[in-house]
């Protein structure tokens, strides 16, 4: 008899065939099921094969955006943010720790496609590489002992202030001091800046919101006094790629508009943060 098995959607037709029983029928519906299996396998595959990995720079010195577990694994916001995009457009990233020195050469070199590393959008810095749209709010901060209390900067009438060296802290520094003075104590990263607070070999250390308030609140033996001097303006993030590279920034905007969208960044935000993600500039 012509038993009818399925409707080809593609020509537009039943397809039949002929069995002499309900075992030969049910015997062609698990071929069938078991060829539909296996092709959806094969796509499958074939999108995780041909999906493409970027090859990510992150400082591992700047917790909570980016650190190192004792396991040696890349962790932070930056590194969730940026796996989220990722996800979003069907690309894949490959983490590597780079230090901030020298950070925008691989990029331009082609050593990193990417680099993510709470860099602040500047005007000199677009020079040289091109930026996504902004992916965090920020400020610089004066973090000092306890024992030191400021409304400004320029209330520091004496002793030393770390910066790590090329950072937004750092040019603060240099407009409020000179930036050939003395008084300007530059570090490799920010743990090195800190250690210098802690041990007293200055009176404050300035950097980023995020990673000196996240600093202080884990260190509440320190009572540490934070400032926002008025002059600090506010600052955004970027993720940063080669100069020219349009198509890569295009999914990397893409990516974080969806993440925002779907509230998967506020998730991100609260699980570092503590708090709701502030509204970014679109």
């Amino acid at each position: 008899m012509w038993v009818r098995l399925w409707h080809d959607d593609q020509n537009g037709r039943d397809v039949y065939a002929v069995t002499n029983s309900a075992i030969g029928v049910y015997e062609m519906l698990m071929k069938r099921l078991l060829w539909t299996a296996c092709a959806a396998i094969a796509l499958t595959a074939s999108a995780g094969i041909n999906a493409e990995e970027y090859v990510v720079g992150t400082g591992a010195t700047y917790r909570p955006f980016e650190y190192e577990t004792p396991q040696k694994e890349l962790v932070g916001f930056d590194v969730d943010l940026m796996r989220a995009i990722a996800k979003a457009e069907g690309f894949d990233v490959k983490f590597i720790n780079t230090p901030w020195e020298g950070i925008f050469a691989t990029v331009d070199k082609g050593d990193r496609d990417i680099i993510m590393s709470g860099i602040t959008i500047t005007d000199k810095r677009k020079q040289v590489v091109d930026f996504s749209k902004p992916y965090f709010l920020a400020h610089q901060l004066i973090l000092t002992d306890k024992s030191v209390k400021i409304n400004k900067l320029s209330d520091l009438s004496k002793g030393s202030v770390a910066v790590v060296s090329g950072s937004a802290g750092d040019v603060a520094a240099s407009k409020a001091f000179g930036k050939a003075s003395t008084r300007i104590r530059r570090f490799d990263n920010t743990p090195l800046a800190l250690e210098e607070l802690n041990q007293g070999g200055v009176v404050a250390a300035i950097g980023d919101i995020g990673v000196l308030a996240f600093y202080a609140r884990n260190n509440p033996d320190k009572h540490f006094n934070m400032t926002r001097d008025p002059a600090f303006e506010e600052q955004y993030f970027g993720i940063a790629v080669k100069k020219g590279n349009q198509k890569l920034i295009d999914k990397i905007n893409a990516g974080l508009e969806k993440v925002i969208a779907s509230g998967e960044y506020n998730k991100i935000y609260r699980k570092w943060f503590g708090t709701d993600a502030p509204k970014l500039p679109q």
